[in-house]
């Protein structure tokens, strides 16, 4: 391995990471206060099952390794494309686990995917509703009663509206627009409460350690997202503009605690803004399906999957199963084969070989339901697809 390598793909956890040579200067940040990287992801009590038989029994090509590598090295996104079942979102996971990055950070994506939905969200409808109820609470006690005896005349949270009781209530009956000073003037739970980070937001808090984000199938993305993203992803910070407006005039409450993603341990975050420390370790995937704009594409490393061949699918096949070398050898040629004439994943050869080393069949049987594990995944000039 080359000096600058922490990454080596044989899925041994260690702590190489602390040799990552130190970022290009156009790439250092300084985010503080400094978090403790979460619990280990090899650790089996953080992490489910599958999650880490897919990190431990990953087989990364050396094409993959190199290119991890300099991700890390560069702090740059890692866009990883190929065909399905090639193993792109199983790279974060093992990546994840033998640099001891904490859990992997996963936002899958959808054609209804915003930007905001990976840094946070907030409800203020939920903290309408706590303003409501503390405001309540306290007119109930000012006039000596317990809290919620005044239930029967009207004193739940929002029926002080029609009297004028709630701070904004003459603000059409104290809906939406006048939450924000409703929960000021009411001592209700602060915005804090009901905002949570993201996948990407919380990845780019300054955590002493890289995380590791999964952003997951970004050509499902609608055409806006990737270009969203460049600015978040090259500055390595972001704003919560509901925690700037509630902490822009108070600095006893300057620093908010913040639910992160994965986890309820609320985190610091000072006058809304979140910058990182050590850049996290992005893997962007994408079936292939679309085209990315040049400016979003300059701005990663790109690796591209490819089928595995006969020796990388054996080794494949002996990390996931205890299979016969014989009987395995057989399926792989088959699959093969097939996969000549069509798509086919690799997780559907695992299938074929699960089922039938413990269906007891013999070879017509077996090659028989083998063939009905591996349809081709799209239609072929001599087939309907199934």
């Amino acid at each position: 391995m080359p000096h600058w390598s922490v990454y080596t793909g044989d899925s041994e956890p260690h702590d190489g990471v602390d040799r990552l040579p130190p970022p290009p200067p156009w790439r250092a940040f300084d985010g503080e206060p400094v978090l403790p990287t979460p619990r280990d992801a090899d650790d089996e009590a953080a992490v489910s099952p599958d999650r880490v038989h897919r990190a431990r029994t990953y087989v990364a090509a050396p094409e993959s390794v190199q290119l991890v590598n300099a991700a890390l090295v560069l702090r740059r996104p890692l866009l990883v494309t190929g065909p399905p079942g090639t193993g792109k979102s199983s790279l974060a996971y093992a990546v994840a686990r033998e640099l001891r990055l904490g859990p992997v950070l996963r936002w899958n994506i959808t054609s209804r995917s915003t930007l905001s939905d990976g840094l946070y969200q907030y409800d203020p409808l939920s903290r309408l509703y706590a303003a409501r109820q503390a405001a309540a609470w306290r007119a109930g006690a000012s006039r000596g009663e317990l809290p919620g005896a005044g239930a029967s005349r009207g004193d739940l949270p929002g029926a002080g509206a029609s009297r004028g009781d709630l701070p904004g209530a003459g603000t059409s009956r104290g809906d939406l627009p006048g939450a924000a000073n409703e929960a000021s003037a009411a001592g209700a739970d602060g915005v804090e409460d009901h905002l949570r980070l993201g996948p990407l937001g919380t990845a780019l808090l300054p955590y002493d350690r890289p995380r590791v984000l999964l952003v997951d199938e970004i050509d499902k993305s609608d055409l806006d997202l990737p270009n969203d993203l460049l600015n978040v992803l090259e500055e390595g910070q972001y704003e919560i503009p509901e925690l700037m407006r509630a902490t822009r005039h108070s600095a006893d409450a300057a620093t908010a605690e913040v639910l992160a993603d994965g986890t309820d341990t609320p985190v610091p975050v000072t006058r809304g803004r979140v910058r990182c420390r050590a850049f996290p370790f992005v893997v962007l995937t994408s079936n292939g399906e679309r085209e990315f704009p040049p400016a979003f594409l300059r701005r990663c490393v790109r690796l591209k999957l490819r089928r595995p061949d006969h020796e990388q699918l054996t080794e494949i096949v002996r990390a996931h199963l205890a299979t016969p070398p014989g009987e395995a050898d057989h399926l792989i040629t088959r699959f093969l084969n097939r996969a000549a004439d069509g798509e086919l994943a690799t997780d559907q050869l695992l299938n074929a070989l699960y089922l039938t080393g413990v269906a007891g069949l013999d070879p017509a049987s077996r090659d028989a339901l083998a063939d009905e594990l591996m349809p081709y995944l799209t239609p072929t000039a001599d087939t309907d697809g199934f």
